[in-house]
């Protein structure tokens, strides 16, 4: 009886520490990230992605450094989220949509009203992302529309909100004219905001020209 008894504790004993087992195992999952992260990819994702570029002839970047892909876009027609997309594809940099903390109109009159506000008072509207830091990447591409002649305010509280000593920057726009003029006042307002860094000759270029985009990425030396 004392045998019985005790074959039954030993398989008692063995079926809790299994069960402490599997509770502990569960309990190390990672907390989920938080909000206003940048959208890069889980470690598996990320390597089946430098796979297919691998394939595609895509490079990470001149020097291998790390690429962060940064754009505003407004319009329901997201042109400048299209450009940012394709040099993700071509680049395998991570990328973040900049978001306002104080989301501007969806009327096109009441949001030009207030784009031409903040331009002339030289504003920097706040960001609801911004990241703590950017200090990982070592290439930046800034995207963004042509607002009342040249970059959106916002771009620039983007760029003041970090030291950019030592960061290529590559901005890239587009616009519905496609005026060059343009297109130099924001590529000097970017040059003014990002101060340390060194910032190339933009992307200039409609959102449907692929061939345009992948052309600047490859003089550039990021794809081939």
């Amino acid at each position: 009886m004392k045998r019985a008894i005790g074959i039954v504790m030993v398989f008692f004993l063995i079926f809790s520490l299994s069960a402490c087992g599997q509770v502990s195992e569960n309990g190390n999952q990672t907390e989920p990230s938080s909000s206003g992260s940048l959208q890069t990819e889980p470690s598996d994702t990320v390597g089946a992605q430098q796979s297919e570029a691998e394939q595609t002839g895509a490079t990470a970047s001149v020097e291998e450094g790390k690429t962060l892909i940064v754009y505003f876009s407004w319009s329901s027609s997201g042109n400048t989220e299209k450009m940012a997309t394709a040099i993700k594809e071509r680049t395998g940099g991570d990328i973040l949509e900049i978001e306002p903390l104080n989301p501007y109109p969806t009327d096109y009159n009441e949001c030009g009203d207030v784009a031409r506000e903040e331009r002339d008072q030289n504003a920097r509207p706040e960001i609801a992302n911004l990241p703590d830091s950017i200090e990982e990447y070592d290439t930046l591409f800034i995207g963004y529309p042509i607002w009342w002649h040249t970059a959106p305010m916002i771009i620039g509280t983007f760029l003041n909100s970090y030291d950019l000593t030592g960061i290529e920057v590559y901005p890239f726009t587009q616009s519905a004219s496609m005026d060059t003029e343009q297109f130099e006042n924001s590529m000097e307002f970017v040059r003014e905001n990002a101060a340390g860094a060194t910032v190339h000759d933009g992307l200039f270029v409609r959102a449907t020209d692929t061939d345009g985009i992948y052309t600047y990425l490859t003089e550039n030396g990021f794809a081939e």
